[in-house]
């Protein structure tokens, strides 16, 4: 038994989505969230300096003392998680689009993933879509500006629905039936998603998934946080408080004072 927190790290705020989640699911555990918003978005990067920012970042969890650390990032798992798990002893936990399940599950044997550039260009990806979706059509499209939009707090503009309609449309031409987000920034885009394509369309959000991989190799290490009630969460971030501040009262409730400094990486 550990009662050490468990550290999420993401680009930004999109890896709220998987806090969320972890949790619901884990409630008796402590959470130490850094968000990189001086540093979003990481899609358009290079790998040599997603994987410099994610060292930097896990260095700072290590030394907050941190049992183990989700990377709440597609992007940073595809550049870094390796180079990570390799360097540092800690258990780590890493995300990837759920290409896998849509693929498997689609009877229109077309889908749709909506994702950052370097998720969609890194290895990962590739490999998983050539084992499981051989035999689908992949509608594959960039989200630019997507993330932008989420740090913002823009999710229910215009220009969020612009975006979001140019992206989908091919796919909806497509017939796709499943439609996998690939970015933990894009489930806080989900009410307009849904808008857009209707009731008869899944959209994959991984995070229920990752909560049961954490919570598997949290009973492999017996790192279980001791049962005598709810866990403490803090909030790191890079960049401007008030965007982390302003998204965790909405998840968590507007009367909520969430606890939330400001490091510099």
């Amino acid at each position: 038994m550990n009662n050490n927190p468990i550290g999420v790290f993401d680009s930004g705020l999109g890896g709220l989505s998987i806090w969320k989640e972890l949790e619901k699911q884990l409630p008796n555990e402590s959470f130490i969230y850094f968000a990189d918003s001086g540093n979003c978005p990481y899609g358009p990067k290079s790998v040599d300096e997603i994987q410099s920012l994610s060292h930097k970042i896990v260095r700072f969890l290590i030394h907050k003392e941190c049992k183990l650390i989700v990377v709440a990032c597609n992007t940073a798992t595809a550049a870094a998680i390796n180079s990570l798990r390799t360097t540092y002893s800690i258990p780590f936990v890493g995300i990837e689009p759920a290409i896998k399940p849509a693929a498997l599950k689609s009877k229109t044997r077309s889908i749709g993933i909506l994702a950052t550039q370097g998720t969609l260009e890194g290895q990962k990806f590739k490999d998983t879509s050539q084992k499981y979706a051989g035999n689908v059509t992949v509608h594959m499209q960039i989200g630019k500006g997507l993330v932008e939009i989420v740090e913002r707090g823009a999710t229910e503009s215009q220009a969020a629905e612009k975006l979001l309609r140019t992206y989908l449309q091919p796919m909806l031409d497509g017939n796709v039936d499943h439609i996998v987000l690939g970015c933990t920034h894009y489930p806080f885009l989900i009410p307009m998603i849904r808008r857009i394509v209707g009731k008869g369309i899944s959209i994959v959000n991984p995070a229920n998934a990752i909560g049961l991989q954490t919570k598997r190799l949290l009973e492999r290490y017996k790192l279980n946080a001791f049962k005598d009630g709810r866990g403490q969460n803090l909030f790191f971030t890079s960049g401007d408080p008030i965007p982390l501040r302003n998204l965790v009262r909405k998840i968590k409730g507007e009367k909520i004072t969430p606890s939330i400094f400001q490091q510099k990486l």
